[in-house]
């Protein structure tokens, strides 16, 4: 129901004090309707809830104050199903069989459009892999399904490549650029840099590097590095 490869972590940035947040939320999933949801973020090293609220007739709303702009997820019960952004404003979350929306809020607006645009790419990927299997069994030969196809796979993985490096970099200076940095890290099967990866945070402003779950990262990365190589 929820497409979402990505795995959620949560960093804040300093602002100002006392900014108000309002989520108002709308799903036309029917069998939601009684569900609790809530809003997690990190404090210290457990999850609590800034607020949570039940869905009633396809309805939900939450409230809040926050310190600092932070990276937060949506749980339904003990399930996270999306990250969003707390930040001042109203943020608006739709609910459907295809998966969510949060909108409302510049940088909520900004990771929205980002995961569109991921989606989009990972359909690619997935009809490049229908379309090998349509090759085989349309009796193309072989070596033409896999120099073909290995043309398209690359074709993909160049445009994601583009996508993240391009978000993460003008998402530099705020809690996206290290969040999804991180998300996509988290989401490889051990820790390290890829070619990308080394890019983004070769070309990166001091404030990113020094972010602490940047330099945590890196730092696994290069001990995995080593470890393999020793």
């Amino acid at each position: 129901m929820f497409r979402f490869g990505l795995i959620l972590l949560f960093i804040t940035t300093l602002t100002s004090c006392g900014k108000k947040f309002k989520i108002d939320g709308m799903t036309s999933v029917s069998s939601l309707d009684g569900k609790m949801l809530f809003v997690k973020v990190l404090s210290g090293d457990q999850l609590v809830s800034v607020d949570s609220a039940e869905v009633i007739h396809g309805y939900f709303q939450m409230e809040g104050k926050i310190d600092s702009v932070v990276l937060a997820s949506l749980y339904m019960d003990e399930e996270c199903i999306m990250p969003l952004v707390l930040e001042e404003g109203n943020i608006n979350i739709q609910i459907n069989n295809i998966g969510i929306s949060i909108k409302g809020t510049p940088l909520n607006d900004s990771f929205n459009d980002f995961i569109e645009a991921k989606t989009a790419i990972d359909d690619k990927a997935y009809e490049v892999e229908r379309e090998e299997s349509r090759m085989i069994m349309d009796g193309v030969d072989l070596n033409t399904v896999q120099s073909e196809i290995d043309k398209q796979r690359t074709e993909v993985a160049q445009q994601m490549d583009n996508l993240v490096k391009t978000f993460i970099q003008n998402n530099y200076e705020n809690v996206l650029g290290p969040g999804v940095f991180i998300m996509i890290g988290n989401s490889l099967p051990y820790p390290f840099l890829t070619p990308m990866m080394e890019d983004i945070v070769k070309e990166a402003p001091e404030g990113f590097r020094n972010n602490y779950l940047i330099k945590n990262y890196i730092t696994l990365a290069q001990e995995y590095k080593d470890g393999v190589m020793n």
